[in-house]
């Protein structure tokens, strides 16, 4: 007899929701339509009367395509802002730019192939613009193509007018407060890029540098009785530096020997006399032992220079390493500098701008490179006698983050923001307000706290031309700075309307109030100051500039969210900038994340071929695998990418796509007006819909703990192995063989649909493309897009009985499935519905399976279950005590034939004489459908 084909009778799955996801093309359909729709907007109308939460942007700098840390960036911020508005949120996100500084510049005189004092300031401007202008665009349209949903029409940018003069608003009131002062003191000086240097723009990197020790004569011992002819002994790394010294400093508590080697001797730490005579070669006996404190006051004689210096005193000079005599030049390092305002020194520096010696140097060195002076100055201290060892040591020093290349203290004019003058000082003010915030991680606070304790005054002035001027100007007639909060506003007014560019275009007299005579000797001409504010400054003002600015933000901002470097940048620097015009810290919560490495933990270059572009990521694979990497990766510590990292990605997308496909499939007859009240589902979808609503909480918590690697790994684990594995499995004989109008298949749609629904918001901050394109095949959709749906409301108190019989089922049924992988391994089965299973239990586990005895091959996915004493278990069953204690599974051939419909083994194929290849259920179900 001919098998009849009773494919078309059953409920298969069917939707036009595609297997592959087809990223690269698919996703720019979406953001097409989001544009079409207005999509930001809608989202703060649906949620204008909620509570906001506001994620201020740090501003990326606009220059060069966005790299794969931009990309994790803005993700990252892109899942909390979608996260917190699916939760009810009104959640306005407005991107920022910087626009200033060097960088921009630098690629500027690049092409003009000019100085900065060959140049006219406004062309230089003009260009810089034009330059910020067009990277800006071009980076906007990388961050949208990466999902990110923001107001990206109106973007803040630093290099507007109206920020522009916000800024110098905000250092109006630094003024008022009496926190800015100009001062000659050593900074960070990059010679390359002729122009002082914050903190935060410095690297560290390994240097060879040279290592020498250096004899001074000492010419008044000041009665301490030195033998004649005694020399102390400095040890230095920079010899181009001696030029500027003025001073030698020892440790008031070290003790000090004095070697005679003969016709010389010779004053070094006691700790580090044997280390000198085996670098120096020179015998003789210690003949006398002193103090540090004693040697306070000495004078002694420049080796080669006709000027004095005198010994002082330092707690931070070391006894490990060198002599334990430091070499001070205050015009050449900070706590030199120091030092020397203690001893009231003289502030030296014959070291120009470009790095070259002045006419203040001897005239052997006027004009050098001070990199190509130091073994010039090696010479002459061999020639005169006054070298005692030369050597090379491996050390860390500090480069610029720009050029790459070495950087030096140097102490020039330059403006400053005091960090310890009033009451309370701004120090003390950041440090309490620190405590205040919430740090995601929380090592985060006590980093920052270190940095701001630790940190020394802040330098806000840059010796160059694209950025906004500090407003001050100098009266010809006596030389007075003229600075204040009243002309900084005036002057404020001024920009707004005409941009910085003003201060470059018009005299200092038009830039002043009409009449303005200078207060010390009423002189009318006057200079201005030409310098401009560090750009630190600059994104450091945004919270005003910004989030006060601005009707649809708040101040202060609920989070700041940026890369560990920004503890000493952008965290800083708004902090610093807020407590000193506000005394309160400009956010509630600050989370960083780390660096991004290569698959192997190496730093991106392009010289090592080790860089992965977003652009190339998202042609390839599709913003969405970028983003499920993101929330895969724990990013508060550095986090790898690779090619094989993303494959590894793009195949966990792929299952719980598919899972998505199976639901979209098996609603394809389903309408939400068909959903059965939970009451009247079957226990099964009562279950899943309760462990739903706890995934939906632990993902939403996870959300709120912003610990998205949490949520990758519960989604994709209740895709694959809840969903796929187990309830959907369970439920494909439901789906495909019921009637299609059966009450239990309408049970088993209704929690599919719920769960659908649900998991599809849940997913929507993280796969925004995917659950956009899911949302738009959801039978009975309400909104226009997904993100205008909130995240499922999940149960306070799930049914806990009814999660614990289940429980026990799902133990009994992976017992059940690892007897029926033993069956399948000696062959005795192919698929499970060719056995039958009897389960040998006692105790109350055996009562409670016999009440499911009608359901249990159903939930194992058998022909037959049958549940026995314990003792009958015969020694071929299976047993793991680490799944289930006192239960073992027997596998048989189910008895009876197949029924070719649903596949099941039972003794009913066969008694129906209509259907005479069908189990007694599928001959009901035929009949039912055929009438």
């Amino acid at each position: 007899m001919e098998k009849k084909d009773y494919k078309d009778t059953l409920n298969l799955p069917k939707t036009s929701f595609p297997m592959r996801g087809n990223l690269p093309k698919k996703e720019k359909e979406f953001l097409k339509y989001w544009n079409e729709i207005d999509l930001y907007n809608k989202l703060l109308e649906s949620h204008k009367y909620d509570r906001k939460f506001v994620l201020h942007d740090g501003p990326p700098y606009a220059n060069g395509h966005i790299h794969i840390g931009h990309a994790l960036n803005k993700i990252l911020k892109d899942i909390v802002v979608k996260s917190k508005s699916m939760q009810g949120y009104q959640t306005p996100f407005v991107p920022g730019w910087d626009c200033h500084g060097l960088p921009i510049e630098r690629a500027v005189f690049q092409k003009l192939k000019k100085r900065k004092d060959e140049v006219d300031p406004i062309d230089v401007r003009k260009k810089c613009r034009e330059y910020a202008t067009n990277w800006v665009n071009i980076q906007k349209e990388e961050f949208i193509r990466l999902g990110v949903i923001g107001d990206w029409k109106n973007p803040y940018i630093t290099m507007d007018p109206k920020y522009q003069a916000d800024i110098v608003r905000e250092l109006g009131k630094f003024y008022e407060r009496g926190l800015v002062h100009r001062a000659k003191k050593p900074v960070y000086w990059c010679p390359n890029c002729v122009t002082a240097l914050a903190e935060a723009e410095i690297e560290y990197a390994d240097e060879v540098s040279p290592s020498i020790y250096v004899a001074f004569k000492i010419i008044n011992d000041k009665g301490i009785n030195l033998p004649e002819n005694t020399y102390l002994v400095i040890w230095t790394t920079t010899p181009w530096t001696l030029p500027a010294n003025v001073a030698v400093a020892v440790n008031p508590e070290l003790e000090y020997v004095v070697l005679n080697s003969g016709e010389k001797h010779f004053v070094i730490a006691k700790s580090l006399l044997e280390d000198f005579r085996e670098k120096t070669d020179l015998s003789g006996e210690a003949v006398k032992t002193l103090k540090g404190i004693e040697l306070e006051g000495i004078k002694y004689e420049h080796p080669f220079i006709d000027r004095e210096g005198q010994v002082i005193l330092a707690d931070y000079v070391a006894a490990d390493t060198g002599t334990g005599l430091v070499h001070i030049a205050p015009g050449h390092g900070e706590e030199d500098y120091q030092a020397g305002l203690k001893y009231n020194l003289p502030v030296l520096v014959p070291v120009d701008d470009y790095g070259k010696f002045t006419d203040e140097a001897p005239s052997w060195l006027e004009g050098l490179k001070i990199w190509e002076a130091n073994p010039v100055i090696i010479k002459k201290l061999e020639e005169i006698g006054a070298l005692l060892f030369a050597g090379e040591i491996n050390h860390s020093y500090p480069h610029c983050w720009r050029c790459k290349g070495k950087v030096i203290f140097r102490a020039t004019p330059q403006w400053f923001i005091v960090m310890d003058k009033g009451n309370p000082t701004l120090r003390e003010v950041a440090l309490k307000e620190i405590d205040k915030v919430q740090w995601i991680p929380e090592w985060g606070k006590t980093r920052i706290k270190n940095m701001v304790e630790g940190r020394p005054d802040w330098c806000i002035s840059r010796q160059r031309i694209w950025g906004v001027p500090i407003v001050a100007f100098y009266c010809e007639e006596c030389g007075e700075t003229i600075y204040s909060k009243e002309i900084a506003d005036y002057v404020a007014n001024i920009f707004e309307k005409e941009s910085a560019d003003a201060w470059y275009k018009r005299k200092a007299e038009e830039l002043l109030p009409e009449g303005f005579k200078c207060p010390k000797c009423g002189g009318e001409k006057f200079k201005k100051e030409m310098d401009i504010l560090d750009v630190w400054f600059d994104s450091g003002s945004s919270h005003a500039a910004v989030l006060e600015r601005r009707p649809e933000l708040s101040w202060p901002a609920d989070m700041y969210l940026e890369g560990s470097d920004q503890h000493r940048g952008w965290f800083q620097a708004s902090l610093l900038e807020s407590c000193g015009t506000r005394k309160e810290a400009p956010y509630k919560s600050v989370l960083t994340h780390g660096f991004t490495l290569d698959e192997k933990g190496h730093k991106m270059s392009k010289s090592l071929g080790n860089v992965v572009a977003p652009e190339d990521v998202v042609k390839k694979f599709g913003a969405d695998i970028l983003r499920l990497w993101v929330a895969s990766e724990n990013f508060t510590e550095d986090v790898k990418i690779s090619e094989n990292i993303l494959k590894q990605v793009a195949e966990v997308y792929k299952k719980i796509r598919n899972t998505f496909r199976f639901m979209l499939g098996n609603l394809s007859d389903f309408a939400p007006e068909e959903s059965l009240v939970y009451d009247e589902l079957e226990e099964i979808d009562k279950w899943a819909i309760n462990r739903f609503s706890i995934l939906a909480k632990e993902i939403i918590d996870a959300y709120n703990s912003y610990k998205f690697n949490k949520i990758y790994r519960l989604i994709y684990d209740y895709c694959a192995t809840e969903l796929s594995s187990i309830y959907l499995d369970i439920l494909k004989d439901t789906l495909y063989c019921e009637a299609p109008n059966s009450k239990k298949r309408k049970s088993a749609q209704t929690a599919i649909y719920k769960i659908l629904y649900g998991l599809t918001t849940l997913i929507a901050p993280i796969l925004s493309f995917t659950a956009e394109e899911i949302y738009s095949y959801i039978p009975g959709r309400e909104k226009e897009s997904v993100f205008l749906e909130e995240f499922p409301l999940f149960c306070e108190s799930p049914d806990e009985e009814l999660l614990e019989r289940w429980e026990k089922l799902m133990k009994v049924k992976s017992l059940v499935n690892k007897a029926l992988e033993k069956a399948r391994a000696h062959k005795m089965i192919g698929h499970s519905l060719e056995a039958s299973i009897t389960v040998y239990v006692d105790g109350e586990l055996r009562e409670f399976l016999e009440q499911y005895k009608e359901l249990l091959p159903y939930i194992f996915i058998t022909s037959g279950t049958e549940v026995k004493q314990f003792a009958a278990a015969p020694s071929c069953s299976v047993g793991d005590d680490e799944i289930l204690k006192g239960v073992r599974v027997k596998v048989k051939k189910a008895e009876g034939q197949k029924c070719e419909r649903c596949w099941m083994y039972s003794t009913t194929v066969g008694q129906d004489s209509e259907f005479p290849d069908v189990c007694e259920r599928c001959a009901r179900v035929l009949r039912e459908i055929s009438e």
